[in-house]
């Protein structure tokens, strides 16, 4: 069976993006096509990166970053929560992404974003990112408004349109994860 990673890729202190990582892992675990798992970049902290090496090598020196390989190479595809940041993705996040390659290839994505005009600006920045690690971006997003979705800016309230829209993402990044299988077989044959 298929297995997606949910990466939550916001650690500030009293950040919404665990509100909306765990919605996204309850409506997706309602699926009988493939298993969930919520990736909390809090339980992994990546210092600024330090390999000495381009990850396109796999030559990893330290042990954290052998930690976070071992962690998402298992994973057929992703769903990635991100706020945007000053028009951008977080920093956290692009350094988790930054530190790894072949674990990301082939593999497909998807994206929940949030922000004041729902986070888009934040996933074109991921799209650009991805396409570099040989990943496929599925073209259905989920962007959560902090005026409409977010009572107070601060208790999510998604709206039904978004569970649909979180459906037909799930949908797509589930169909590609599956195409992209003959593809992770022959890299791993090849290495």
């Amino acid at each position: 069976m298929l297995k997606i990673g949910i990466i939550l890729g916001s650690t500030r202190p009293n950040r919404n993006g665990e509100q909306v990582a765990k919605w996204v892992l309850d409506i997706a675990s309602r699926r009988d096509d493939a298993t969930f798992e919520l990736i909390d970049l809090r339980d992994h902290p990546l210092p600024h990166l330090d390999e000495p090496l381009p990850p396109m090598l796999g030559q990893y020196q330290h042990e954290h970053t052998r930690q976070w390989a071992a962690k998402i190479a298992p994973f057929d595809g992703f769903v990635i929560v991100t706020p945007e940041y000053n028009h951008g993705i977080p920093g956290v996040l692009k350094n988790a992404i930054d530190f790894l390659y072949a674990e990301w290839n082939n593999k497909a994505v998807s994206f929940v974003s949030y922000g004041g005009v729902g986070g888009v600006r934040a996933v074109e920045h991921l799209r650009l990112v991805v396409a570099e690690l040989q990943m496929a971006d599925v073209r259905q997003q989920v962007a959560l408004s902090m005026i409409t979705e977010f009572e107070n800016f601060s208790v999510f309230k998604p709206g039904s349109h978004s569970v649909s829209a979180l459906d037909t993402m799930l949908d797509q990044v589930i169909a590609w994860s599956a195409a992209l299988a003959s593809l992770r077989m022959a890299s791993a044959v090849a290495a």
